[in-house]
């Protein structure tokens, strides 16, 4: 049995496209709570992505006997190490549009799966991403048309969606982008015989 720690919609697509069967819950994280903690012992963008999947997977680990429970998280950091978190509201996403305009950030996805109360398997992407300089009528437009579809959305971009206009290139897995590194989760599962090899 795969659970996803997750409500999230991309990542539930993701693995429904690829065929994976699984169910979907709700890990019941204070994340805020958590990344401050973590972000109190020093970890960095990529350390945090890592340690906030993990929570999540053996938080529902714990309920869930014999599960393979797949936790997964994404933080996004800019050149000097700084971390920019999910919009508080539309004008903290107009802030954080022009402060990522013209600049490269590194997002970084993390998943962990943790089988009865202990993490067994983890691997986290980073993707290289350059934002072409953004005009404020073009961030406007676009937060008017996408503000509802990408508030829950580190950096506020669905690269499945309109979000891809905000790029003149991108390094790195969409499928980790869209929240989870896809290919060597299937890697992983096909191993463990859950999926076909």
């Amino acid at each position: 049995m795969i659970v996803l720690a997750s409500q999230s919609a991309s990542r539930r697509a993701l693995l429904q496209a690829a065929g994976v069967p699984f169910e979907a819950l709700s890990p019941g994280v204070d994340e805020e709570a958590a990344k401050e903690a973590l972000r109190a012992d020093g970890l960095d963008a990529r350390a945090l992505a890592d340690a906030l999947a993990e929570l999540k997977a053996l938080r529902i680990s714990r309920r869930v006997p014999g599960g393979l429970i797949l936790g997964c998280d994404q933080t996004l950091s800019i050149d000097d190490g700084s971390m920019i978190d999910k919009a508080v509201d539309r004008a903290d996403a107009e802030r954080i549009l022009r402060l990522l305009s013209g600049r490269v950030h590194h997002l970084h996805s993390a998943a962990v799966i943790a089988l009865n109360g202990e993490p067994i398997w983890r691997h986290i992407e980073r993707v290289r991403m350059t934002v072409r300089p953004l005009s404020d009528s073009f961030i406007a437009k676009y937060l008017d048309e996408e503000w509802e579809q990408c508030r829950w959305c580190v950096g506020n971009y669905r690269i499945e969606g309109p979000g891809v206009q905000l790029f003149s290139k991108v390094e790195g897995s969409q499928f980790a982008i869209q929240g989870l590194p896809l290919l060597p989760l299937l890697d992983f599962l096909r191993m463990r015989g859950v999926l076909p090899s």
